[in-house]
């Protein structure tokens, strides 16, 4: 078993004041107000134990939280860090498009649009390189549109 030593996390006055009216405010997220707990209950000398126990989290998070207040400051013992998020499947152009396909005539012989008669045309008109039908899906329901309900769909008037 690894022996830890004991971890003393001292909270500057400023820095309390903060813990408090995250935990005093308003809606916050569960693990930010946890991290508030597990900081506040480590400045009053609780050992690393007791302080997960109450707080419902394990030793090593309870440290790891202690550890990045000492390293790094509050903000970064509180909040994670940003995440990247995906990459964007379609650029501005190629949604156009497809869009623009949709509110178009279907190809002859189909009666509507569906998802997968989306995809397929997008690719087979070289709109896009390749695509799956959840990323259609996701861009028709962003535009409100249900193309196989053929009354949703705009359409030019005939001329």
């Amino acid at each position: 078993m690894r022996a830890y030593r004991r971890l003393r996390v001292r909270l500057r006055k400023r820095d309390l004041e903060k813990v408090d009216g995250v935990l005093r405010g308003g809606i916050q997220a569960v693990r930010v107000v946890l991290r508030a707990l597990a900081l506040c209950q480590l400045h009053e000398g609780k050992p690393v134990s007791e302080v997960a126990s109450s707080v419902r989290l394990t030793p090593k998070a309870v440290r790891e939280i202690g550890r990045r207040y000492e390293d790094f400051g509050l903000e970064q013992a509180l909040y994670d860090k940003q995440r990247p998020g995906a990459v964007a499947v379609l650029d501005d152009s190629q949604r156009q498009r497809i869009i623009a396909m949709v509110c178009s005539d279907p190809p002859e012989g189909r009666a509507r649009w569906t998802v997968r008669l989306v995809t397929d045309e997008a690719i087979k008109r070289q709109l896009v390189p390749r695509v799956g039908r959840e990323t259609i899906r996701v861009l028709l329901l962003h535009h409100d549109l249900k193309p196989w309900r053929e009354k949703n769909v705009v359409r030019g008037r005939p001329q």
